[in-house]
């Protein structure tokens, strides 16, 4: 799959306490979502690593897209085909130069933007690819860090549009199916869940209505 046909990314911990990270993959990959990420700050570096090998195995079965947070490092050593970065993480242009270094060369870089000049800087810059705009709404995934509201996700597309960029870019933070419509009516046409898939009962049936609420590209 190429970033620029993905609209349903969703971000997910180790799962340790489950205990079927791989059986999760497997069923949210099903379901329809497009990119995987592992996002886990309580992991060290080389459970981090044994784990981005197994999600690498499932996404390949599934033709999916899987991204490393925040590591470069780690993302150049496993190859990853997506890396993101946080405002407080490294520059994309560092980035690009660690994973050109690793077998992650020709990774995709994602970046996270809260305001309306982190939008436009992103349009902007060559070393970001795609990039996420949010959080929507407040959640527990990111303490501490102010919703921002439907009204930076319509200025991302406003600007996009302005620009006549064709830059992926995604809403995120606290989206579920009950709000998703919300978000596509402000110009949203890809998201990023979390809890909406981690929580839910049946993975692969939860993806697959937030696929279903999603504008075609």
């Amino acid at each position: 799959m190429d970033l620029s046909s993905a609209r349903l990314y969703l971000c997910t911990d180790a799962r340790k306490a489950q205990g079927d990270f791989e059986q999760f993959l497997d069923a949210a990959y099903a379901g329809g979502v497009d990119i995987i990420q592992l996002r886990d700050k309580s992991l060290d570096a080389a459970e981090e690593l044994d784990l981005l090998h197994a999600l690498a195995e499932v996404a390949a079965r599934h033709s999916g897209l899987w991204s490393v947070n925040d590591r470069a490092d780690l993302a150049a050593i496993a190859g990853a085909p997506v890396f993101h970065a946080g405002q407080r993480d490294l520059p994309p242009s560092a980035a690009r130069s660690v994973l050109s270094a690793g077998a992650a060369g020709g990774a995709v870089i994602g970046r996270s933007t809260h305001t309306p000049a982190q939008v436009r800087a992103a349009l902007q810059d060559a070393d970001v690819d795609y990039f996420c705009t949010g959080p929507v709404w407040a959640t527990p995934t990111k303490p501490g860090r102010a919703a921002v509201g439907l009204e930076l996700v319509a200025e991302a597309a406003a600007q996009a549009a302005a620009a006549g960029s064709d830059k992926p870019w995604f809403a995120i933070g606290g989206i579920g199916l009950d709000n998703i419509a919300e978000v596509t009516g402000a110009g949203a046409r890809r998201v990023v869940v979390v809890r909406a898939i981690t929580e839910a009962d049946d993975p692969a049936a939860a993806a697959a209505k937030l696929k279903a609420a999603l504008p075609p590209l």
